[in-house]
């Protein structure tokens, strides 16, 4: 029996990638894992302009694993998700696979799902002239909100918004923070800065999701790591992103967000947020974005704030990210599992 082959692709340059060894790189544990399991598993240090050099490698493996932010010192993926969709079509499977990251891993899919019970008062905005004609009534009235563009990661993009005084005027006056690390408040009025949202319409695919701020957020995020359909750990974390600095600023030791304390599947305080996420939030999202169990990607997460308390008590969560790009770090069970899950899949696609 030939042995299976999986190219674990990352983002380097031409150095990096003649460099590179199973041993000296982030993903180490997922090469002993497959390692363990008869696999030969490779590196596929990954730049655009490497592309058909990485073309090359992928097209001799039976699978390939991904790990590229959407946006990265201001690189995309545009060249890369051609790649891996010729890639793909050819034969190797490809986790995750582009098409299923435009209906995961983008914001849009806040929007999509709001109504399977991890959702809030969820808008989208398809372009500016929608954009203008009704976020300013909905800021008005509903209190501050969270604006998001549709693709991005580190908090490229994500806008806390909240009336900076009583105003019926067109002008409003506002105060703007923006989620990326080391960001402050700041004073303008809501055209201006309506107006410098534009750029996140441009196609494909540019749309502004929003979504009410949540008062919980000074609690921490939980982060549900997921493979396949499976919870395989949880991280909370105390984030910092949209809590205004400290008066020291936002370099402040006080200002860094917390460590992301990691915790396996099964433990106690997650286990109604796990039951939610096996038996009724995943499938019922697989079933709105019209996605099959193959086509899961094969290490994700679902990022989740607590909402608002039930009159019991009980925590409630609200989905505020999907990320499926790039996962990492990852709990200390993943790199097992995703091993088994990706030799499954490499022997069914053979």
């Amino acid at each position: 029996m030939t042995q299976q082959k999986i190219a674990i692709l990352w983002r380097g340059d031409a150095t990096s990638r003649q460099a590179a060894t199973p041993r000296n790189n982030r993903f180490f544990r997922v090469f002993e894992e497959l390692d363990a399991l008869g696999i030969h598993a490779e590196p596929a240090v990954y730049a655009d302009e490497l592309v058909d050099q990485v073309r090359a490698r992928l097209m001799a493996v039976d699978g390939v694993l991904v790990w590229v932010d959407p946006i990265h010192q201001g690189l995309t993926r545009i060249v890369l998700d051609a790649l891996l969709r010729d890639v793909a079509a050819s034969g190797p499977w490809v986790s995750a696979h582009p098409d299923t990251i435009l209906k995961m891993g983008t914001k849009e899919v806040l929007y999509r799902t709001k109504h399977l019970g991890w959702g809030a008062d969820t808008h989208l905005y398809r372009d500016a002239a929608e954009f203008g004609a009704a976020f300013p009534d909905r800021l008005r009235v509903s209190g501050p909100r969270v604006l998001k563009q549709n693709r991005g990661n580190a908090g490229q993009g994500v806008w806390k918004v909240e009336l900076a005084a009583p105003s019926t005027a067109d002008n409003i006056p506002i105060r703007v923070l923006h989620a990326e690390r080391g960001s402050t408040p700041r004073e303008t009025v809501l055209g201006d800065f309506m107006n410098g949202c534009e750029a996140y319409f441009v196609p494909p695919g540019g749309c502004i999701i929003d979504q009410p701020f949540q008062p919980r957020l000074p609690e921490g995020m939980i982060r549900c790591y997921m493979v396949a359909d499976k919870v395989i750990g949880f991280g909370h974390q105390l984030v910092k992103a949209l809590i205004p600095p400290p008066p020291e600023g936002p370099d402040a030791p006080s200002a860094q967000p917390g460590p992301r304390i990691m915790h396996g599947a099964d433990a106690v305080p997650f286990q109604m947020l796990r039951a939610k996420m096996e038996n009724d939030w995943t499938p019922r999202m697989m079933r709105v974005l019209g996605l099959d169990a193959a086509a899961l990607p094969i290490i994700w997460d679902a990022d989740f704030l607590f909402g608002t308390r039930t009159p019991l008590g009980e925590d409630t969560y609200v989905l505020c990210e999907i990320n499926v790009s790039s996962v990492f770090p990852i709990p200390d069970g993943a790199p097992a599992a995703i091993a088994r899950l990706a030799t499954q899949r490499s022997r069914d696609r053979t």
